[in-house]
């Protein structure tokens, strides 16, 4: 079938609606059919038009001056051999479910196309991911790295449930230790059952900085410095000191306490939080807090999620903003 390039996409005429009948390809006007850069550069590749005075090569640097038309035919390529249908919008793509195409069906996936280096920022992705689920649409990024192999991922907005209420604890006193706080408590009490502190011997606790700042917060621990009781504030201030990431972790460890799961630390595994939904023996996410104005490379958010896949985990970000703390949970998927 022959098309023209006109300087920002390919026209077929109207014999070309025949593409957009049979398989989803283009979007229908008075005069025929316009494609865009990836669909004219798929059915090039793939013998179904010939462009006039362009080959496959030629075609691809004309359309240079669109951004990462590229890798967005290369998403577009492994997605349309698998099956599906594909039309562009309202993100990069909307993939429709096997067997199905405009106009006779409905869109399953709303796909974002990234680049292994781009960065993920939290805002927008929440925004996008809301609307994806508004629409009924699944949300997917489609990761392609430095050696164009393609990744994706599902992407949900995690509503974690309460899983019980926070246990009754009696009020205790502690000392400073670091920016610990040490405290005389005996073996076997609620503390010890809800996996609060570590202890030092058979009389004395520790309380880690978080858990310092968590019990502060709930009325239940004070400490003393010397002949003084010290303010919460001045509590808080010397837990944090130094962490540049202590407030956004302190808000989502609180918040999994108050929803009665069970942080611990997460350093082994690189991260935050490693979580207890109850006390068993292994964990069943990794969470790793971060600001809602906040950004990672996608590189980084797929170590994160290929490593808590290798331990059988979960892999959360909780994104703390004013009004709560959004859970943001990365899966990898075959589509």
């Amino acid at each position: 079938m022959k098309a023209v390039f006109d300087g920002s996409s390919v026209r077929c005429g109207k014999e070309g609606v025949v593409l957009y009948e049979q398989g989803g390809y283009g979007r229908r006007d008075k005069e025929g059919l316009r494609l865009a850069p990836h669909e004219a550069l798929y059915l090039l590749h793939r013998g179904r038009i010939v462009v006039e005075g362009y080959d496959f090569d030629s075609l691809l640097s004309a359309f240079t001056d669109k951004a990462n038309v590229l890798r967005s035919f290369l998403v577009y390529r492994d997605i349309r051999e698998r099956g599906y249908a594909v039309q562009t919008g309202p993100h990069d793509f909307r993939v429709f479910r096997r067997g199905q195409r405009p106009g006779k069906g409905e869109s399953l996936y709303l796909v974002r196309v990234v680049s292994e280096r781009d960065p993920i920022r939290f805002r927008d992705l929440i925004k996008e991911v809301t609307t994806a689920h508004n629409l009924r649409k699944l949300y997917i990024l489609a990761a392609v790295d430095d050696e164009d192999e393609l990744t994706y991922y599902e992407i949900k907005l995690q509503l974690l449930p309460e899983i019980g209420e926070m246990p009754r604890y009696p009020h205790i006193s502690g000392v400073p230790a670091g920016k610990s706080v040490m405290v005389k408590i005996p073996a076997g009490s609620a503390f010890e059952e809800s996996w609060l502190g570590s202890r030092l011997d058979d009389s004395r606790t520790l309380f880690s900085p978080l858990e310092t700042f968590y019990l502060t917060q709930e009325g239940i621990l004070s400490v003393t410095d010397g002949p003084v009781t010290m303010a919460d504030e001045d509590i808080i201030m010397r837990a944090g000191e130094g962490d540049s990431e202590f407030a956004h972790k302190a808000a989502v460890y609180t918040d999994l306490r108050r929803l009665g799961y069970i942080p611990k630390t997460g350093y082994k595994f690189g991260h935050h939080f490693r979580v207890y939904s109850t006390q068993k023996v292994h964990s069943g996410m990794l969470v790793h807090a971060v600001g809602q104005d906040s950004e990672l490379p996608m590189s980084t958010i797929s170590r994160s999620v290929r490593l808590a896949h290798s331990v059988k985990k979960k892999m959360l970000f909780g994104a703390v903003h004013s009004s709560g703390i959004q859970y943001i949970e990365f899966a990898r998927i075959k589509l």
